[in-house]
């Protein structure tokens, strides 16, 4: 039985408002205390490239994580440059916690991503593409070819390349073509044999046909070549009586930000379809062309692309790395071991291999699960599919942030809605990048009747939650599900998360009256296991932050540990650094950016930050306060950033099994190991990775002996 009046111990809903820090304290913090996000991001994708370049994993997986890098980078200039630019440009105030000017910081920006994008594009010419041909992987020159391979390669462009190809003239009577946002393409200088006038011409490279064309070996060693270096091989054949002068790839990034300003009064899908077109026709932000492009030709590109010299990027080709993403190769050698996922023990088959019953194991207690070490389909989805076919279950509530229309989570639901229930789904429409598939699928959803709702004005609903209603012997019972990943099938195979199950009565509550509001109206602030944002999540970590504080200060034990994707927020890293100077212990583990500052001498000696990256991204949230011996510990789907404290639907649900709470104390007792392979973060903001010991061995693969962890204890208790 869980003592609720131990739970609400330290929080204390009534008085949240009242609750504030001494400002005295504030006084006690140097001026200088945070690192630049921005440029704190450029760190988190050095890490991801330093993956790629690192000869002790697999090598499809290094080329991997050089199409991550790329993907990565791209979205960065779409989104958090392009959204400095146009504050800077609209007059806006550009948030920054440095305090510099907005041009000095895109300045810095440019110079480091330059030099990113340089060192990128030197790890695949000269580290990874070399491997992987000495592997009998080679990506060829078309100069490399002999010419019974051209002949070959010649029939597959005549059939399968050149119908679909565009090339687009630009002369007094063409104008400059609309250049699309993160396409490849060509420029290409041509000379009219007849006139003697030289002409411009572009010419995308279809991105529906494989990036990398296979080129057939008679030894039956896999080669490929890239397809722009076919398609500009063969020019003549798209511009017959011209002569090619020249041609150079080039690819252009637009803003792609999305910004719907929200009437209660307008229609939110209208608006967002709107603004969605909008996008496709953003400003240019960022040029890449190949080093070898001659000056007339991006002269050409920078005035008419209305772009400046400070955007232009010269790289070595190939551009657009992502295509490594195409290199799909059964190549088993070449890859990470593969890695089945285990049904997590509480929803093990019984003796006779018959299917679990999901309610009856979570009526026997909480049960945590870990993705996707531990399965997501045989514990989220089939939580849903069994809700959904239970003739007793009269209701399912859920959030959608991201997931596939073809998803078996939006085919749970359309079931449960045919069969009679009662179906609420808050679909956050406004998830970036996902927002015109969200659309999609949630008129698919309303058309099978569920009953749709887009949540609140001004914020976006980020928490994860589910909430199944079943009658047992004339009683209505909830069972719940809190987690901090999305409800999508595919990305639970690679991202790393948790997820709480539970069938307790004041969860229940709390969600009803969450799912209540959030389909309604106001966000009510009084709950008893849940911390949400935006009203009162921040006021309860900050709680919790300055509790270990007075703590320490009395000389009793005193540790805070939080695990995020990003630590950005000035409030939270100015309580952590006033609980350092307490001499509470910290330890952050942090996936991308951080703007804390720890190790300083009189600040955060006490603050120890890591960063793990591997095979899954590592994508949970939990938030850990020793409080005196009695744990108060968190999972959702918070990260330490303004937007998911204050302009966004959060929730944090408190773990409370001892089982749990020493699962999750195990799992960063590993990540923060000296042992373990890690970054981490000094006070000057550089990251530095330990992968190798003192003896020159690797060290501990976090994510590997997880793996082991979880099937080691699913055995233990298997003998049991």
């Amino acid at each position: 039985m869980i003592d609720h009046e131990v739970l609400d111990a330290g929080l204390g809903d009534a008085d949240d408002d009242d609750f504030d820090l001494d400002e005295e304290l504030d006084a006690q913090l140097p001026e200088h205390r945070y690192l630049d996000r921005e440029l704190s991001w450029l760190a988190f994708n050095q890490r991801v490239l330093e993956l790629a370049e690192d000869q002790t994993l697999p090598l499809l997986e290094r080329a991997n994580f050089l199409a991550i890098f790329a993907s990565n980078l791209d979205e960065f200039f779409m989104v958090r440059v392009a959204g400095l630019k146009r504050r800077i440009v609209t007059g806006l105030a550009v948030p920054t916690n440095v305090g510099r000017a907005p041009a000095e910081v895109l300045a810095d920006i440019s110079t480091e991503a330059h030099r990113l994008q340089l060192r990128h594009a030197d790890a695949w010419t000269a580290m990874v593409k070399p491997a992987l041909a000495d592997a009998g992987v080679a990506v060829v020159s078309y100069d490399s070819l002999d010419d019974q391979d051209r002949a070959a390669l010649y029939e597959y462009f005549q059939a399968q390349v050149f119908p679909v190809l565009m090339p687009l003239a630009v002369d007094p009577a063409h104008p400059f073509p609309y250049i699309s946002g993160l396409s490849l393409n060509l420029a290409i200088r041509i000379r009219n044999a007849r006139t003697g006038r030289q002409e411009f011409a572009r010419l995308k490279v279809p991105p529906m046909l494989p990036r990398f064309v296979d080129v057939p070996s008679s030894d039956g060693a896999l080669r490929f070549l890239p397809l722009e270096e076919l398609i500009s091989n063969h020019l003549d054949d798209l511009f017959p009586g011209m002569e090619v002068l020249d041609h150079h790839a080039f690819r252009l990034t637009r803003n792609e930000d999305v910004v719907v300003e929200e009437d209660e009064s307008e229609n939110l899908i209208q608006a967002l379809e709107a603004e969605l077109l909008r996008r496709r026709f953003g400003p240019p932000i960022r040029l890449e062309i190949t080093d070898d492009m001659d000056d007339l030709t991006l002269e050409l590109l920078i005035r008419e692309l209305d772009i400046t010299q400070q955007e232009v990027y010269r790289l070595p080709g190939p551009l657009d790395l992502r295509g490594l993403f195409d290199l799909r190769i059964d190549r088993p050698d070449l890859k990470f071991k593969p890695h089945v996922p285990t049904t997590a023990m509480a929803f093990q088959p019984g003796d006779n291999n018959e299917r679990p019953d999901v309610f009856a194991s979570i009526r026997k207690g909480d049960v945590l699960v870990h993705h996707p070490y531990e399965s997501f389909a045989t514990s989220v989805q089939a939580f849903l599919e069994q809700a959904a076919k239970d003739p007793h279950v009269l209701a399912i509530k859920q959030t959608l942030y991201r997931t596939s229309g073809d998803s078996p989570i939006v085919e749970a639901l359309i079931d449960a809605a045919e069969a009679g229930k009662q179906v609420l789904a808050l679909v956050e429409i406004k998830a970036r990048f996902d927002e015109a598939n969200n659309i999609l699928w949630a008129r698919k959803l309303e058309k099978a009747g569920v009953h749709v709702v887009y949540g609140l004005v001004g914020l976006k609903t980020h928490c994860k939650l589910a909430l199944v209603i079943r009658e047992e012997g004339g009683v209505l019972r909830s069972y719940s599900h809190v987690g901090t990943g999305n409800y999508n099938p595919k990305t639970s195979r690679i991202y790393e998360d948790f997820g709480l199950f539970t069938a307790d009565d004041q969860v229940g509550r709390d969600l009803t009256r969450l799912f209540n509001e959030l389909s309604g109206y106001a966000i009510e602030k009084k709950f008893k296991r849940l911390l949400v944002a935006p009203l009162h999540l921040r006021k309860g970590l900050l709680r919790l932050i300055d509790k270990e504080r007075r703590n320490a200060l009395a000389g009793k034990p005193a540790r805070v540990r939080i695990k995020v994707n990003s630590m950005v927020d000035e409030q939270i890293i100015d309580a952590l650094y006033r609980a350092s100077q307490a001499g509470v212990q910290i330890e952050v583990w942090v996936r991308g950016i951080c703007s804390l500052k720890p190790g300083v001498p009189g600040m955060s000696e006490n603050i120890r930050v890591r960063s793990i990256l591997g095979r899954y991204l590592e994508h949970s949230r939990i938030f850990s306060f020793h409080n005196d011996g009695d744990p108060q510990v968190y999972i959702g789907s918070a990260d330490m950033m303004h937007r998911n404290l204050d302009r966004r639907v959060e929730a944090l649900v408190r773990v409370v099994a001892p089982a749990h709470l020493k699962e999750l104390e195990d799992f960063f007792d590993l990540a923060m190991s000296d042992s373990s392979s890690s970054w981490h973060l000094g006070p000057d903001g550089e990251w530095t990775r330990h992968n190798v010991g003192e003896d020159g061995k690797l060290l501990v693969d976090v994510q590997d002996r997880t793996m082991a962890n979880v099937q080691r204890r699913r055995r233990a208790r298997a003998v049991r």
